[in-house]
């Protein structure tokens, strides 16, 4: 794309931009969710820790974790502060992006000059901060974790209105301000290369994958599936658009149409739907065979996960989940279980034969795969083997690590030191 005045000019004192990322300075920026509890963000930082990088995070703190003002863990200081999620509507989202941009952009002063300013969406604003911080010499990461017009059109079903034209023109922005971008799929690079006019070689994939360490089977506990011969299990935020109401359905059918009892099913994770999905469980009739435990220490989600026969990926096929990586099929995947989805585009590049496709938005089709996967431990068995070997192999984070800091080389490769204390806009006077 375009050559600005960034890109032949360095604010900062030091050596050259590039190679191992040595005594180079990066700030994260999120918005969505606090760190470490957002497991890609804290992946990357810890791959560029590695790589020699100062890291700094920006974040809002979270409700029961990451509620500290400031902590340094595993050497990447965290910056967070106090931020109340949207309610009520269009005005709700512009109280709590105005509170995060400001907040965002007082810690960013404090913090202090960078080399890279890393910006993670959604939502598409955090290009603001990011600008003010390329004035004075840092290269923009825009790490592209949702597509928000999809997201919009997904979450609110309100059409093509003027806050659809309005979350574009962010997306446009935030594009063109970027240095360089990462997209978590091939289907997202397609969209930061089509949509967002960037040249390919300034756009990398970096997948989302799970950390193994984290996700490690244990020996089944039986008495988790009260009673029950199979366990089914869902992980992940529970939003309008991830499908958590059409997995209840299928299961009411699973009960009703199959005439399937033999099943206690676990639903992990929480979301701003939540309590819908709670009462809707109950309106099914499904009060004795579907939990719901809220987000729960990783011990516990082990210990589900290492139980279950069967794994859920209800998300419903809409403009964002089609093209979008589910982590919770990663993360079942890592465990070696078998998984049940719907028939998306990017859930098949990512399970492959570790999961088997119902037809997109079919809940009886759900329910009759459910009920044909319980019925063959044989194929339940080969299917987690397929997941765990492709998590291990392709779809693994080294893979990504790679990715990532071939990514930063770019956006800081070729870069001239400067004297301590120039500017860009001293050393465009000096140049004259």
């Amino acid at each position: 794309m375009r050559a600005g005045p960034n890109r032949d000019t360095w604010a900062l004192s030091g050596s050259a931009i590039g190679g191992d990322g040595n005594g180079r300075r990066a700030l994260i920026l999120v918005e969505n969710l606090s760190v470490p509890f957002d497991r890609r963000v804290w992946q990357e930082c810890l791959t560029l820790r590695d790589a020699g990088w100062q890291v700094d995070v920006i974040c809002p703190r979270g409700e029961k974790r990451d509620t500290e003002p400031e902590a340094v863990i595993d050497g990447v200081r965290v910056h967070r502060y106090p931020l109340r999620a949207a309610t009520g509507g269009p005005a709700g989202y512009l109280r709590e992006y105005g509170s995060a941009l400001w907040h965002t952009a007082r810690l960013a002063r404090k913090v202090g000059p960078v080399h890279v300013v890393h910006a993670c969406n959604p939502p598409d604003l955090l290009f603001l901060p990011a600008l003010w911080l390329k004035r004075r010499g840092a290269r923009f990461v825009f790490d592209q974790h949702d597509l928000v017009p999809e997201l919009y059109l997904s979450r609110f079903g309100r059409g093509k209105d003027l806050l659809y034209r309005a979350v574009c023109a962010l997306e446009r922005r935030t594009y063109r301000a970027a240095d360089i971008v990462l997209a978590t799929n091939e289907s997202y690079r397609d969209v930061a290369v089509r949509r967002g006019g960037k040249r390919p070689e300034d756009v990398f994939v970096v997948r989302s994958a799970p950390a193994v360490e984290r996700f490690q089977p244990v020996p089944s506990e039986p008495e988790l599936k009260r009673g029950k011969p199979h366990l089914l299990c869902y992980l992940g935020v529970m939003g309008p658009q991830d499908g958590v109401d059409y997995a209840l359905r299928a299961l009411a059918k699973l009960r009703d149409e199959f005439g399937r009892t033999d099943w206690h099913a676990v639903f992990v994770g929480s979301g701003d739907a939540f309590d819908a999905m709670v009462e809707l469980s109950r309106s099914l009739g499904l009060d004795d065979q579907v939990q719901f435990t809220g987000r729960i220490p990783d011990a516990d989600l082990v210990r589900y996960l290492s139980t279950a026969d069967v794994c859920l990926s209800p998300d419903p096929r809409n403009p964002l989940n089609d093209v979008s990586t589910m982590n919770k099929v990663l993360e079942y995947m890592a465990m070696g279980r078998p998984l049940v989805s719907f028939e998306l585009r990017e859930a098949r590049v990512s399970a492959g034969d570790a999961a088997v496709y119902a037809p997109a938005n079919d809940e009886a089709e759900f329910a009759k795969l459910i009920t044909l996967l319980l019925d063959d431990p044989e194929k339940r068995a080969e299917m987690g083997r397929i997941g765990q070997e492709r998590i291990s192999g392709p779809l693994s984070w080294s893979n990504s690590q790679a990715s990532l800091l071939a990514a930063y080389a770019a956006a800081c490769g070729g870069r001239a030191p400067v004297t301590a204390g120039t500017t860009v806009r001293t050393r465009k006077r000096l140049r004259r």
